[in-house]
């Protein structure tokens, strides 16, 4: 039996809300934030500050060779750990009636967009951790699949249909599957094939 012999995922009842079978928008955006990773940009910033302080405030009579080094060393630190962490500062979560599109940071990269053609349902996980999937970014493990995880906490889960899951840490992520549910409800099987 594969994925397509069942009907879209009513096997996870999500807890009864007020106004759960009103109609949703067309366009449901969500998102998720981390502010803690605001701080290990300001080490990536000191790292650079660090380097560039060296170059200019060093009397260089060390050796050009060594000083060069751990002024380049500082500097490309601190722009990894400053642009690693502010591409996951933060994650948006776009719902249309086509497509679910997630983008990271303040520049919107890494983007993946997922066709609704292409999903067989939505779970909704209470609580998603770096920890389970080693870290916060855009994280890939052969055994949970692929995931963005911005924060500890509640997410979205969506299952493919070629096996593949997709985690998505987001606000109101119950709100999100209601609305995922929803469009694949009125999602003709002949529009996925």
């Amino acid at each position: 039996m594969n994925m397509r012999d069942h009907p879209h995922d009513e096997s996870i009842p999500l807890p009864d809300v007020p106004h759960a079978d009103a109609p949703h928008p067309d366009v449901w955006t969500g998102r998720a934030t981390n502010r803690f990773q605001w701080l290990l940009a300001l080490v990536g910033a000191a790292c650079m500050a660090l380097g560039i302080e060296l170059a200019v405030q060093s009397a260089w009579t060390s050796g050009i060779a060594p000083l060069a080094m751990s002024v380049v060393g500082c500097i490309a630190a601190g722009l990894l750990v400053l642009f690693g962490t502010l591409a996951f500062v933060h994650v948006d979560l776009k719902l249309d009636k086509d497509s679910l599109e997630v983008r990271c940071g303040h520049i919107g990269l890494p983007r993946r967009r997922i066709p609704l053609a292409h999903v067989a349902g939505a779970d909704f996980e209470p609580l998603v951790t770096p920890r389970h999937w080693g870290g916060w970014g855009y994280r890939w493990r052969p055994e949970k699949g692929t995931a963005v995880v911005v924060r500890r906490g509640e997410g979205v889960v969506l299952r493919l249909w070629d096996g593949h899951t997709f985690t998505i840490t987001v606000d109101d992520a119950e709100s999100a599957v209601r609305v995922i549910r929803a469009r694949l409800r009125t999602t003709t099987p002949e529009a996925r094939s």
